[in-house]
């Protein structure tokens, strides 16, 4: 009975997770008329692929695979960025000794509780002084930085589980702190770098606020912004192509996780062992 029990409060939860999904699908292979009509149906009486081609064509004069486009090269650039910045600044604190290390991470931690609307208009400023404005280095430089300094922290963790015999036995061979890194702590700390990876692909891509803030043209929105253009000044939205958009906005997402889900699940079962 316990176990039946169990089984029967994971369904619910399960279901009670998918049910926003599954509503998603549903409404974007419903007729807007009966979408409108009966909002709580989860299965549509009847399905057209209408909404799907509004989505494909997309807005504002852009397609969506200009919107599609220009989220990989952002999702992409932070990911790059991030896993090599954050990576090179763990490595620095984890593993190498100099002078105000202590107090150099602890700074990078309080960082991690400064909310980001502080920062934002002097970053602003700073980026239009550049005359950066309506492109996408705004959001891919602050990822070469190490500026998110949770992602500095999970690899710091991480790379000082690792034994330091390791490198005593790298520099005997004859390696540097650069050949090091780069030949044995870097592929150990696979598990730390593909969950930065994981969540920083899923944070950009499902950003809105930072895109909203540094672009202004329509061939430079992304997907986030793209979906903003189905609602016009009057409220009034295309719900068909606004949905099916949706969906196909959360398959880059799903294919992204699969394919290195397998490495975070060992993020986490390795997390916190020595030796």
């Amino acid at each position: 009975m316990r176990r039946a029990a169990t089984f029967l409060l994971c369904l619910a939860a399960l279901a009670l997770v998918l049910y926003p999904i599954v509503w998603l699908v549903s409404a974007s292979l419903t007729p807007v008329e009966d979408l409108v009509a009966n909002l709580r149906s989860l299965f549509p009486g009847r399905v057209t692929t209408d909404g799907y081609a509004g989505a494909l064509e997309g807005a504002g004069g852009e397609s969506f695979w200009t919107f599609l486009g220009n989220s990989t090269i952002v999702a992409s650039g932070a990911v790059v960025g991030n896993v090599v910045s954050c990576s090179l600044a763990a490595y620095a604190f984890a593993r190498l000794r100099f002078r105000l290390s202590g107090p150099l991470f602890a700074f990078a931690l309080v960082t991690i509780m400064l909310p980001a609307h502080v920062t934002l208009i002097p970053q602003y400023v700073v980026f239009q002084r550049l005359e950066m404005i309506d492109t996408f280095v705004p959001l891919i430089l602050p990822k070469l930085l190490a500026t998110d300094a949770f992602f500095v922290f999970l690899m710091v963790q991480f790379m000082r589980g690792i034994p330091r015999e390791l490198d005593e036995a790298a520099k005997i061979d004859g390696c540097g702190p650069i050949r090091n890194y780069r030949y044995v702590v870097l592929p150990l700390s696979r598990p730390a770098l593909v969950t930065t990876a994981i969540f920083t692909f899923i944070w950009t891509w499902n950003d809105f606020f930072s895109q909203l803030i540094y672009l202004s043209s329509t061939e430079n929105y992304t997907i986030p912004m793209g979906l903003r253009l189905f609602i016009d000044q009057t409220s009034s939205s295309s719900y068909g192509p606004m949905f099916a958009m949706s969906v196909l906005s959360l398959v880059p997402i799903g294919l992204f996780f699969l394919a290195f889900q397998r490495f975070l699940v060992a993020g986490v079962a390795t997390t916190g062992l020595k030796g």
